[in-house]
C-alpha cells in the first residue's frame, strides 16, 4: 500500500514536529518509532515517551484505505533530510516493510506493530479551556526556563508552575537559588488550576512554539483535529483577528495543549511548589534603572576570568556609579564600571554571574531595574515595560 506521495518538505515538517519527544534509547523499542495511521489521503503521526505525546495530520496523497504501523522515527527523519526539498517522497508499506523512494534513492526500513505502541491514556477530568497567543506563551517561557532546577531531588523544581486564575496566567520556575516570574492577561475569567509541568515538556514546548513562524514566515498548514478530539478555542480579540493560538487544558495529571494542528499531551510534575509570593521581595529602598545591554555586557566580559566552579561577582553600587569586579584562583581580575542614576545606601553585594546572565539574555528589553535591601538580601531585577516579570536572586559570598 502507497502511504504517502508528497514533497520531502511536507513530510520531515509534520515528522520534525511531533519526533522532539522520541528518545534515540528506550526500554521500549517501539518507543523509539513514529506511530503512523492512514485513513484516506490523512496520515496521522504520533509520537510519545510513555510521559508526553504529540499527534499531528497530514495530507500526504496515496493509495485509499487504512493502515498503522510504526517506523524508526530518527531514520526516517535522517533519511528525508538528505533528500532535496522538492524531491517527491513515496512510502510504501509492505510485508512488514517501510520503503521509502525519492528520484532513484529506495530505502528499506523494519516497521513494528501499531497494536504495540503504548498510546498515552488521556484524563477524563479536564478543566476549562482557554488559549492565549503563541506569541505570548512563547514569551512567558522565555522569561522563566532558564531557572528551572535540573535533576533536583526536590521533583516539583524541575518544571514550571502554570497558574490560570482569574484573567492571569502566572508562570513561575525555580532552583531554590533564584526564581522568576511572568504573567500575562487571559481574554476569560477561569477559576484557580495549578499545575507544573516537568522540564523536558517545557522545553519541547518552546521548541514547537519557536517553530511557529507567525513572524515573517509561513505557519504550517492547519491539520485535522485528531478524531473524536475538540475543535480548538479561539478566544478573544486576538483569535478573531487571525492571531495564531494556543489552547490549554489542565487535569489533575495532565496537561492538554493544542495549536498549529498539534494535539500535545503531557504528565505533570506532582508535588506541591513553594509559594513563590513569599520570596519576592517588597519595598526595597535602594534601586535603579538601566541599560540592559551594557548590563549584560559588563557581566559576560566579567564572567570570563571566573572560575568554571565558583562563578561570583562582586557587585559594588555608590551614588552614581555601579562597579562590577571578578577574579580567579590564577590572581586574574576583571574589572567593570557602569556610571548610573543612583543615590541610595552603599552596597557590596556578590552573585552567581549566570543567573543574572540568564535573565538579562533571555529578554529583548531596553532597561531593567535592580532593587537591593543590602548585601545580604536578595535581589529584584524588573522590567518597568514589562510589570508582569520579576526575577529574584540569593546573594553569595564572595
Amino acid at each position: 500500500m502507497i502511504v504517502s506521495k508528497t514533497t520531502q518538505e511536507q513530510l520531515l515538517s509534520a515528522l520534525q514536529s511531533v519526533a522532539g519527544v522520541v528518545e534515540r534509547r528506550h526500554t521500549l523499542v517501539v518507543l523509539s518509532n513514529v506511530l503512523l495511521r492512514k485513513t484516506g489521503d490523512t496520515l496521522e503521526l504520533t509520537a510519545s515517551d510513555l510521559e508526553i505525546q504529540v499527534r499531528t495530520n497530514a495530507q500526504v496523497g496515496g493509495d485509499e484505505g487504512t493502515l498503522a504501523t510504526t517506523v524508526a522515527a530518527r531514520k526516517l527523519i535522517d533519511i528525508l533530510r538528505s533528500l532535496p526539498a522538492e524531491q517527491v517522497v513515496t512510502l510504501t508499506a509492505a510485508s512488514g516493510k517501510l520503503t521509502l523512494q525519492a528520484g532513484k534513492s529506495r530505502f528499506t526500513l523494519l516497521t513494528l506493530p501499531a497494536d504495540d505502541f503504548p498510546l498515552v491514556q488521556e484524563a477524563a477530568d479536564f478543566g476549562p479551556a482557554f488559549s492565549v497567543p503563541q506569541k505570548t506563551l512563547r514569551s512567558l517561557i522565555n522569561q522563566v526556563h532558564f531557572a528551572m532546577a535540573v535533576h533536583d531531588i526536590r521533583y516539583y523544581l524541575n518544571g514550571i508552575l502554570f497558574v490560570a486564575e482569574g484573567r492571569t496566567l502566572t508562570l513561575v520556575a525555580t532552583d531554590g537559588h533564584r526564581l522568576a516570574l511572568a504573567q500575562a492577561t487571559l481574554d476569560v475569567e477561569m477559576p484557580r488550576q495549578e499545575v507544573i509541568l516537568p522540564r523536558k515538556t517545557v522545553l519541547e514546548l518552546l521548541r514547537l512554539l519557536k517553530e511557529d513562524k507567525a513572524e515573517g514566515r509561513d505557519s504550517p498548514k492547519p491539520a485535522r483535529a485528531a478524531e473524536g478530539a475538540e475543535p480548538p478555542a479561539a478566544e478573544g480579540a486576538d483569535a478573531a483577528a487571525g492571531v495564531p493560538q494556543i489552547e490549554m487544558r489542565f487535569a489533575g495529571n495532565q496537561a492538554k495543549f493544542r495549536f498549529n494542528g498539534l494535539e500535545f499531551v503531557t504528565k505533570l510534575v506532582e508535588g506541591k511548589f513553594p509559594d513563590y509570593n513569599r520570596v519576592i521581595p517588597k519595598n526595597h529602598k535602594n534601586g535603579l534603572v538601566l541599560g540592559r545591554a551594557p548590563l549584560l555586557s559588563s557581566l559576560q566580559r566579567a564572567a570570563i576570568l571566573t572560575s568554571d566552579k565558583f562563578k561570583g561577582v562582586r557587585v559594588n553600587l555608590e551614588a552614581g556609579l555601579l562597579r562590577i569586579a571578578a577574579n580567579n584562583a590564577e590572581q586574574e581580575e576583571a574589572r567593570e564600571e557602569l556610571e548610573v542614576d543612583y543615590a541610595g545606601d552603599d552596597i557590596e553585594i556578590g552573585f552567581n554571574v549566570t543567573y543574572l546572565i540568564d535573565a538579562l539574555a533571555n529578554t529583548d528589553v531596553e532597561m531593567v531595574k535592580l532593587e537591593l535591601q543590602d548585601s545580604h538580601s536578595s535581589a529584584l531585577l524588573t522590567v518597568p515595560e514589562r510589570p508582569g516579570f520579576k526575577y529574584v536572586v540569593m546573594p553569595m559570598r564572595i
